[in-house]
């Protein structure tokens, strides 16, 4: 029988989190292909910036100051949290190698998170607003024809509900643009993971009432919306037909004052459902009738899971 002591408690601390780490190591974020990580050093941040797109013009007199029309879109951070407790009558008999993989899963599931969040945010793109009032995937997104946001704005759509053609939705895809400083989402960093513990028996009252020793991880991040213009949803059957038209829709995309933005989209996101479609669609050189496929390799593609209905 073990005998619980302040060196085999630091030593068994050591060992979790070495599991934790491991954990960690084994996760393949998948967030960073779509979402801009911004660092926070407060409970929020707020975006102002977003929409405004600085265009370059040749400079004759004086310097041109345009006042750019300010948006307010703020992200909240938000706190997580997971918490292992061990008995002591298990520290006691010495069968503590059987918690090493639940550690390990700990790391994993700490460091696919924002994986989670960042995707969920993008899948419910067409309910939740964006920094300009509009759904983030919406098809009446205001573009103004001066520079500071003002006129009577054009409406610009980059979102398809998927009712045009059958009448009934389908899984939604994206066609994304993630070769800018600003990716379509923002990941807003506020505190990485921290592996941590609480097991003073002499001071804590949790050991002492229920006699269990706790170890845990928590942070705080939150996803949000970056451009909508580098983003593009459609619910409409995954073809060659249907993606081309995303891609030509999004080329032809303005900032206010009617310069074109330059969006060259790269990546198709799909849902495992649309994985065979998305293959089709990208990767097979010619269609069903042996003709060339005009989206063969346009865009790299991407299968996320956290999309799965």
């Amino acid at each position: 029988m073990a005998i619980i002591s302040p060196a085999l408690l630091t030593s068994l601390h050591t060992s979790y989190k070495m599991d934790f780490q491991r954990g960690q190591a084994r996760a393949t974020p998948m967030w960073d292909r779509v979402a801009t990580e911004i660092q926070s050093s407060a409970a929020s941040n707020t975006y102002g910036w977003l929409g405004r797109f600085p265009s370059l013009r040749q400079w004759v007199g004086d310097r041109v100051i345009k006042d750019m029309k300010a948006h307010g879109y703020k992200i909240d951070n938000q706190t997580f949290e997971a918490t292992i407790g061990i008995d002591r009558d298990d520290i006691e008999d010495d069968v503590l190698g059987t918690y090493s993989p639940m550690f390990e899963e700990m790391g994993y599931a700490a460091t696919i998170q924002v994986d989670q969040a960042v995707y969920a945010l993008l899948n419910a793109g067409d309910t939740t607003l964006c920094y300009d009032g509009q759904n983030y995937f919406d098809t009446d997104h205001p573009v103004f024809p001066n520079h500071d946001g003002t006129g009577t704005a054009e409406t610009v759509s980059n979102y398809k509900d998927g009712t045009a053609n059958s009448g009934t939705p389908g899984p939604a895809w994206f066609l994304l643009q993630t070769t800018r400083p600003l990716k379509p989402l923002i990941y807003q960093n506020r505190r990485a993971p921290e592996f941590v513990t609480k097991f003073d028996p002499q001071n804590s009252d949790h050991v002492f009432m229920k006699k269990e020793y706790l170890w845990g991880v928590d942070r705080r991040f939150s996803a949000g919306f970056g451009l909508w213009q580098f983003a593009y949803m459609s619910k409409e059957p995954l073809t060659s037909d249907t993606l081309q038209l995303a891609f030509q829709d999004m080329m032809a995309f303005k900032a206010d004052g009617g310069t074109l933005l330059g969006v060259i989209p790269d990546l198709l996101v799909v849902p495992p459902a649309l994985d065979g479609a998305a293959t089709i669609a990208v990767k097979n050189m010619f269609d069903a009738a042996g003709a060339s496929n005009k989206t063969y390799q346009k865009v790299d593609c991407a299968t996320v899971p956290w999309l799965a209905a």
